[in-house]
């Protein structure tokens, strides 16, 4: 399909918006500055959008801060009904939004018709547990005291998002705010804004007031430093690169913010001589390529046992070359392209270093045929877990594979990374996939399973993965304060 015409059709919609939203209103940058978005696909302008800075973020900070005072008010029942309704309207324009992702972040639009399901699921998740955010009343070593916990939403957050799950990264982080009763700035990438101005647009239409939820974008170092430094804002949720990760954490600690960080990831997908071959080539050929490889739970590194490795590499193989690269709009595309030219800059990169170092391409290995920023699904053999491409997070579909003899070989491997959001064992013995996936240093692990992302689970890493949990009940946490109230005279 041609931009335009996927363009016109969304704009009959409604959900075609191309302002930034503050207090309600639809607005453009202040001194008209915009920039233009480009479908990664065919590098057509989709639209511009405005160019936001420093004046338009406090603005939309003033805006939140102003709505807090009765949002936080408002009964949890009160937010859990308009909660769901914006859930209910997510999953009615499921077809636009998916859509929307596609034409500006390149996915097939299969898997960005599923990215709105699970984006929605935590719009609905939450709106429960909006009625779930429970005190509690402790025994006082006083007889004439009593000790009351209550816990209160923290207040303004500043939402920062990626372009690689433009809609589901919103709604992981908005529900749970929304929930306890904090309102909100996004800041959405500048690559991908429209799924995240027309989810706004549909939480306007579910009745959740104006100030509640702001969008800017634009100059992101201003937008982000202002959101930093003000004293309203009284908490920092983001997604993306550890290296940004690490410059907003410590510029929140300025005003002392809450933090709550989910970074890179270095994913180890660990194939034992045991393991079902069937239901690891199926697993990985998933965890590694779904979303072009452009996710932080992708597969980063195989990691493949002796005894199986020959069968695995054969079957891995077959699998890997069937499959189809294209638009996301056309029928049985498997694969799209990454996001821009820095990110393909990227993959090749880290693909001819581990040629240079001794790794051979088994399939692919280069630009596809489609040209722009399409890439060929690749295998690499022969990786050692030295090589840059071992230690980077890819961000493409290239999967390094690395023969491994024992268990403790394995593990070893598999955690000597600053990384630890998720990792994956593959094994029909029961006894070693307790003891791997305790041995292993991650938040999320997967067993015999190749993706683990649920709105019922707790998401997050350990060590430079990040902070903090999104999703699950353990999801609230970040965004409330808890507070000791001790009533004397009681006696």
């Amino acid at each position: 399909m041609e931009t335009e015409n996927v363009v016109a059709r969304l704009k009959s919609s409604g959900l075609f918006r191309t302002k930034g939203l503050i207090g309600g209103k639809w607005i453009d940058a202040y001194d008209g500055k915009t920039i233009e978005v480009y479908n990664p696909a065919n590098g057509e302008v989709i639209a511009s959008v405005p160019f936001m800075g420093e004046k338009e973020t406090k603005d939309a900070i003033s805006s939140a801060y102003d709505a807090f005072r009765d949002w936080s008010k408002l009964t949890a029942f009160d937010r859990s009904s308009r909660l769901h309704k914006w859930y209910n309207l997510l999953i009615e324009h499921k077809e636009e939004l998916a859509q929307l992702i596609t034409l500006e972040q390149g996915k097939p639009l299969n898997e960005a018709i599923g990215e709105v399901v699970y984006g929605a699921s935590f719009i609905e998740f939450y709106a429960e547990e909006a009625k779930r955010v429970n005190g509690d009343i402790l025994p006082s070593p006083m007889p004439d005291r009593r000790l009351f916990v209550l816990k209160q939403p923290v207040g303004v957050v500043g939402a920062i998002t990626p372009w690689n799950f433009p809609l589901a990264m919103i709604t992981r982080k908005v529900g749970p705010a929304l929930a306890c009763g904090c309102t909100v700035v996004i800041k959405p990438s500048e690559l991908t804004p429209f799924s995240a101005l027309a989810a706004a647009e549909l939480a306007i239409q579910s009745g959740i007031p104006p100030g509640v939820l702001n969008v800017v974008m634009g100059d992101a170092p201003k937008i982000g430093n202002s959101l930093l430094e003000s004293r309203q804002v009284r908490k920092i949720t983001f997604t993306g690169s550890t290296a940004v990760g690490k410059k907003l954490m410590a510029g929140a600690a300025e005003t002392v913010k809450k933090v709550s960080l989910e970074l890179g990831g270095n994913a180890p997908f660990i194939i034992f001589d045991d393991a079902d071959l069937e239901v690891a080539v199926k697993a990985s050929l998933a965890s590694k390529f779904l979303y072009t490889g452009q996710a932080c739970i992708c597969t980063n590194r195989l990691l493949v046992q002796e005894g199986i490795y020959d069968k695995f590499m054969n079957a891995f193989s077959n699998a890997v070359k069937s499959l189809k690269v294209g638009d996301g709009f056309s029928e049985g595309v498997a694969q799209g392209p990454l996001i821009n030219e820095a990110a393909i800059h990227k993959v090749e990169s880290l693909v001819q270093d581990a040629i240079s170092k001794g790794a051979k391409v088994v399939v692919g290995g280069k630009r596809h045929s489609l040209g722009l920023t399409f890439y060929e699904p690749t295998i690499i053999s022969d990786v050692k877990n030295e090589m840059l491409i071992a230690r980077q997070e890819i961000f493409g579909p290239v999967a390094p594979v690395i023969r491994f003899k024992t268990e403790e070989e394995a593990i070893q491997i598999a955690n000597d990374t600053d990384a630890g959001l998720a990792a994956y064992l593959f094994t029909n013995n029961i006894q070693r996939s307790w003891r791997v996936s305790e041995a292993l240093e991650y938040g999320i692990v997967g067993v015999n399973e190749g993706l683990h992302a649920y709105e019922v689970a707790p998401f997050g890493g350990f060590k430079q993965s990040g902070l903090g949990r999104e999703g699950s009940k353990y999801g609230l946490d970040d965004f409330l304060e808890i507070k000791c109230i001790c009533m004397g005279n009681m006696g």
